[in-house]
């Protein structure tokens, strides 16, 4: 690496996914570079989901102004489940006008309950089925993408995406825990 530099060939890509946890259809999808940051991709995965969102939830990458600023701006009334990170500080505090900030209601009831009680009551959990769809993504498409252009893997992950919406809809195993 230090003689011959970065290759072009061994970089690791990233794929974001907006996951609807009712049905757990991929509804919209993105391939960035490594370097490029989680709430840098917020607003072009948002461009893709044509109605208004109930809730989202995120990991600890997405807790920035940005983001929230966009999820309200796609859906108004969207419950938002993004953990703040562990040195957090309020953002609005309840001296000023207007509503309190989402990332504060949820900062507020880390503070009282604790960090655990915050994710059963948010669905936190619910963030997991985005790292179902990467799994099975990978495990029934495999983990390399053959194309060499940047354009040409995204277009390369939307078919891959669409497929495995297909399968989706023509039925996913029911679980269910075994006593």
């Amino acid at each position: 690496m230090r003689q011959h530099g970065l290759s072009k060939r061994r970089t690791w890509r990233k794929i974001h996914l907006g996951v609807d946890s009712e049905s757990g259809e991929i509804q919209a999808v993105e391939l960035t570079e490594a370097p490029v940051h989680d709430a840098k991709v917020v607003r072009p995965l948002l461009e893709e989901v044509d109605r208004p969102l109930a809730s989202a939830a995120g990991d600890g990458s997405y807790d920035r102004r940005e983001v929230y600023q966009a999820l309200q701006e796609h859906s108004p009334g969207v419950r938002i489940a993004i953990p703040p990170r562990r040195d957090a500080r309020i953002w609005r505090h309840g001296n000023q006008k207007g509503r309190s900030h989402p990332r504060d209601e949820n900062l507020r009831y880390i503070r009282r309950h604790g960090r655990r009680a915050w994710k059963r009551h948010s669905g936190y959990h619910r963030r997991s089925l985005a790292e179902t769809a990467v799994f099975r993504l990978k495990t029934i498409f495999g983990p390399v993408l053959r194309a060499r252009l940047l354009e040409t893997r995204r277009t390369q992950v939307r078919i891959r995406c669409r497929a495995l919406n297909k399968m989706t809809h023509l039925g996913m195993p029911d679980s269910y825990a075994v006593t």
